[in-house]
């Protein structure tokens, strides 16, 4: 048995003083206090005496970091990811793809397909756990694609989402799809009956079609305001929906190059709480100097933080404890708040908040070790310091 102490933890619902918590084979057993409980004797002791324990870290769109790429990588290229990961207290995360040639996709969904199974076997593997897929494209739109490359988008259908999960071997737990697309609404509907989180992004949807998305099963939103229609007082469009509608959680990058600060307060004062969820939309240069990078097929220059190809922003070298301080400091929100936004918010959004995002007796002990300012101290995964 561990017993771990610290100054607080965040459940992250709750904030407990002066926190026990014991582990026993990689999962917590119970989660107390010192007021109520006594360490119990012959556990082995961590003690973290002014800091804070937090669920590990979800990230629910990254693709790639360490100088590799999620679609490109071997299985020691997925490791320096997920040990990367680990180091800015990520325990739990979704490659994600881009939009490539079909063939390009379906061998990387397989290879992915392989690393998730692999990990769930072999749960003593070091570095974060690839817990499912992020299909980000090719059901995107054409006015709206980013840097996703013109010729390979796809119109959605039946026929093409089955393909694309057979070759996952049902793994994709997340699919970011522009709803106003012919065929949309059929491949959302049949995506949400087998337990994907559907995200609308990369999407010119004016508000109705929007709404014919969430009525077909939608209930996300990807990287909001970036890649969607514009917000107008006459045309909410796909915004007005995303920002309105209490059925959709939505993610934001916020690295204050994707969105400006006012932007990010903005949105965590209408998604609130509950339904604002971090992202990285980290690529391959994430943890790496200035150059050149890829994302799937393309070609990324990397300068002063900033991703482009082709004059347009290509993901971000955003890790997810910067995001966390960062809404910190744009919005003036605690620490305990943040932290949701990286924990319990994403993993109840993509389904998956049975494995992961929060320190509750049964969970897994993936767990964050944060100072008061949010910077990662130390990063726990499954009970074993990594």
């Amino acid at each position: 048995m561990i017993a771990i102490t610290a100054d607080r933890l965040f459940t992250p619902r709750d904030i407990i003083a002066q926190p026990l918590l014991l582990i026993e084979d990689g999962r917590i057993t119970e989660v107390s206090s010192l007021a109520h409980r006594a360490r119990p004797t012959g556990a082995r002791h961590m003690d973290f005496s002014s800091a804070i324990l937090a669920a590990g870290f979800v990230d629910i769109h990254i693709h790639g970091g360490a100088g590799h790429d999620v679609m490109q990588s071997d299985p020691s290229g997925l490791a320096a990811i997920a040990k990367l990961l680990a180091r800015h207290g990520v325990c739990s995360y979704f490659p994600t793809t881009v939009t490539a040639p079909e063939d390009a996709t379906l061998h990387a969904l397989d290879l992915l397909a392989t690393a998730i199974e692999l990990a769930a076997a072999h749960p003593e593997m070091p570095g974060a756990r690839p817990l499912g897929i992020h299909l980000e494209g090719p059901f995107l739109s054409h006015a709206r694609r980013g840097v996703h490359p013109t010729a390979e988008l796809q119109l959605p259908t039946l026929e093409k989402f089955e393909k694309f999960w057979q070759a996952a071997r049902g793994h994709i737990r997340m699919m970011t799809i522009a709803p106003e697309l012919p065929g949309a609404e059929e491949v959302i509907a049949e995506a949400a009956r087998r337990g994907v989180c559907v995200s609308l992004g990369h999407s010119d949807a004016d508000f109705a079609a929007a709404m014919r998305g969430v009525a077909a099963g939608a209930r996300h939103a990807t990287h909001t305001f970036n890649a969607m229609r514009v917000l107008g007082h006459r045309d909410p469009g796909i915004l007005g929906a995303v920002l309105t509608d209490d059925r959709i959680s939505a993610d934001i990058i916020a690295d204050g190059i994707h969105l400006d600060p006012a932007i990010v307060r903005l949105f965590l004062k209408q998604k609130g709480a509950d339904q604002s969820v971090l992202i990285t939309d980290g690529i391959s240069a994430t943890g790496m100097p200035d150059g050149h990078y890829q994302l799937g097929p393309l070609d990324v220059e990397v300068k002063d933080g900033r991703c482009m190809s082709g004059g347009s922003l290509a993901g971000s070298v955003l890790t997810m404890d910067l995001a966390v301080r960062n809404v910190m400091a744009f919005a003036g929100w605690s620490l305990d708040a943040a932290v949701r936004l990286a924990t319990v918010n994403p993993s109840r959004a993509a389904g998956i908040g049975k494995l992961c995002g929060s320190l509750i007796a049964g969970a897994p002990a993936d767990i964050v070790v944060l100072s008061p300012a949010g910077e990662v101290l130390q990063t726990i995964l499954r009970g074993q310091m990594a």
